[in-house]
């Protein structure tokens, strides 16, 4: 007894479906592997992206490392240069009055040398003040211009016996104080007054000399 086996296509042809061949192979094998290609892609560009990112992080890092420091650096050179200004204002007024008084040292010495031997020195003081003057512009040597200048006095205050010829000896004195080469070029005027008094319960007679400068000294 032979049987025989029929196939009916119901849907035409439309729902059988294809025998294994070359080509399903392909087809299964392209259907596959392509999501798999395309996850590894976007799987490396993942891992890429993360070590861009951590490397890219870690570089701003060390940039805002960096900035720190230089603005450290910053601050401390302006820090330095505020020590700096205040050292050289220091200097400033140092050599200022260093110049003040060193140029009286050779005057109060020419005091001391030309002083009687009979009198003694009760007070020496220099007096400083300023003035205002007239002087010719440096633009224009024509036009007048005001300007404040220094004028000193140097006062000494002597004494001597009552009794003694003190007359004499503080006219001297005077007189060898306006005729000294160091002191007479700078001298405007020399005054001198007198009055009665005591040291140490004895009778004298104090002299005051104020001896005037020429302004700008």
């Amino acid at each position: 007894m032979v049987f025989a086996m029929f196939t009916i296509d119901l849907l035409k042809g439309q729902g059988v479906p294809i025998r294994s061949g070359p080509e399903g192979i392909v087809v299964v094998a392209v259907t596959l592997v392509v999501p798999v290609v395309v996850a590894i892609v976007m799987l490396g560009c993942y891992l890429r992206s993360s070590i861009v990112m951590s490397i890219q992080k870690q570089d701003i890092l060390n940039y805002e490392t960096k900035i720190e420091e230089l603005v450290d650096a910053v601050q401390l050179q302006k820090s330095f240069e505020q020590e700096k200004s205040q050292i050289n204002n220091c200097l400033s007024e140092v050599a200022s009055s260093i110049g003040n008084h060193t140029q009286w040292s050779p005057i109060v010495a020419e005091v001391v040398k030309n002083m009687p031997d009979s009198m003694c020195m009760t007070k020496l003081r220099i007096e400083r003040r300023f003035v205002k003057k007239q002087v010719p512009s440096k633009d224009n040597p024509l036009n007048m211009v005001e300007i404040t200048v220094p004028a000193r006095t140097l006062q000494i205050g002597v004494c001597a016996l009552l009794h003694s010829d003190s007359s004499v000896a503080i006219r001297d004195f005077r007189d060898s104080l306006r005729a000294s080469p160091l002191l007479q070029p700078e001298l405007e005027n020399i005054r001198v007054s007198q009055k009665a008094g005591k040291l140490d319960d004895k009778d004298v007679v104090s002299y005051e000399i104020n001896c005037d400068f020429k302004e700008g000294l």
